[in-house]
């Protein structure tokens, strides 16, 4: 089952993507952080308007393929601090679980990170997610702060930041 990891770099992927994060969300989060709050982020931070805008300020999307069929995404933004890259999004549709893909794009993002003399991924995890806290700590990183920050509309992300060290820092 070969992994195909693509920029997203036209209109199309753009709402490739946008449906993806849909899909994935509804599926996942509604039972973390309910149905409004879902609603909320995807309109404000998964909507192909938003996406637009991230990239235009320098985020990096990946769609994730399986045989031609998007099956994921993910994001990368730069860090203030150059020897860090932030993995903003690692989003899989469910049927991919537990079948290596994830795996995939950690190596995918740590090549990347690699090659462009990063020292450190870091990202936020949802703290009532515990599969994906388990994975990330499963995969070498650990969490090294917590913050609850406000996003608008009443509603709030209440996070573990995670960190994993690249390359000779491991």
């Amino acid at each position: 089952m070969p992994v195909e990891i693509e920029t997203v770099s036209t209109d199309e992927d753009i709402e490739c993507v946008a449906a993806l994060a849909r899909e994935i969300w509804t599926h996942h989060y509604v039972q973390i952080i309910g149905e409004e709050q879902v609603e909320y982020m995807l309109l404000n931070f998964q909507s192909s308007a938003a996406i637009k805008s991230q990239i235009a300020d320098g985020a990096e999307y990946f769609l994730v393929k399986i045989e031609n069929e998007p099956v994921g995404y993910l994001g990368l933004s730069a860090d203030k601090n150059k020897d860090k890259i932030l993995l903003s999004k690692l989003y899989l549709k469910n049927v991919t679980r537990g079948k290596g893909v994830g795996k995939v794009i950690l190596n995918f993002v740590e090549s990347k990170c690699v090659a462009e003399n990063i020292s450190f991924v870091w990202l936020t995890v949802n703290k009532m997610n515990a599969a994906a806290i388990n994975w990330y700590k499963h995969r070498g990183f650990v969490v090294i702060d917590e913050v609850k920050s406000d996003i608008g509309g009443g509603f709030f992300m209440d996070d573990y930041i995670m960190q994993k060290s690249i390359g000779d820092n491991a």
